[in-house]
């Protein structure tokens, strides 16, 4: 199974697996096109809503672009999508905690996230390789992915770095958005002991997501 990073991070997220396969969909259309990838891919799995992750002038003009790709996702992104113009036809449906095939070459299965919005990780099975995406949730403690080939997993902050943060700009009477990010999105330090939890020996790891000090997304 092989992975592209296009995006991660607040200022935009986009993974292309094997080539076919997007998981977000939260960059330009002008860096889209410039990976190569548009007319190679056959699935966009989405997670949230978010503008980082879901950039709808993008959605729009790939969709107009290749109306037969296929958007996958759960009940929350249905009318953000339809609402970014693409047909409901291109549109599959799925619910957290079923494994879906619908045709394609790859199994999937989207787990619920705790964020701010309603948010999904995806499990995927491909060429008998098995990965685990999530980004933006404050735990990982309720999902299971054990010995997993890949994971691309958040790892926003470390709590010092943040905690350091949040201390610096209260004593400066700033707004510390930081607290916010803290409750939403996964440590390194919680990121790590799921990964003990849960990777293998021969497990590959690429943390996302990692923190900025912009206003979080």
């Amino acid at each position: 199974m092989t992975y592209d990073i296009l995006a991660t991070g607040s200022s935009g997220n986009c993974v292309i697996i094997n080539g076919e396969i997007a998981i977000d969909m939260g960059i330009p259309m002008k860096k889209l096109r410039e990976s190569g990838y548009i007319k190679s891919l056959r699935l966009v799995l989405l997670t949230h809503e978010h503008g980082d992750h879901f950039n709808k002038a993008t959605v729009r003009a790939l969709h107009k672009e290749r109306p037969a790709l296929r958007w996958v996702c759960c009940k929350w992104m249905v009318f953000p999508l339809l609402e970014a113009g693409v047909d409901k036809r291109a549109i599959i449906l799925i619910k957290p905690g079923r494994w879906y095939q619908c045709g394609f070459p790859i199994q999937f299965r989207a787990e619920t996230l705790i964020h701010d919005a309603e948010n999904c990780g995806y499990h995927l099975k491909l060429d008998y390789e098995t990965a685990f995406y999530a980004t933006d949730t404050g735990t990982l403690d309720h999902i299971g992915a054990k010995d997993y080939d890949l994971y691309l997993i958040e790892a926003n902050h470390t709590r010092a770095e943040i905690e350091e943060r949040i201390a610096d700009k209260l004593a400066r009477g700033e707004f510390a958005y930081e607290v916010r990010a803290a409750r939403n999105h996964l440590s390194r330090e919680q990121a790590l002991d799921w990964l003990a939890r849960n990777a293998g020996p021969n497990s590959r790891v690429l943390f996302l997501h990692q923190h900025k000090d912009k206003e979080d997304k």
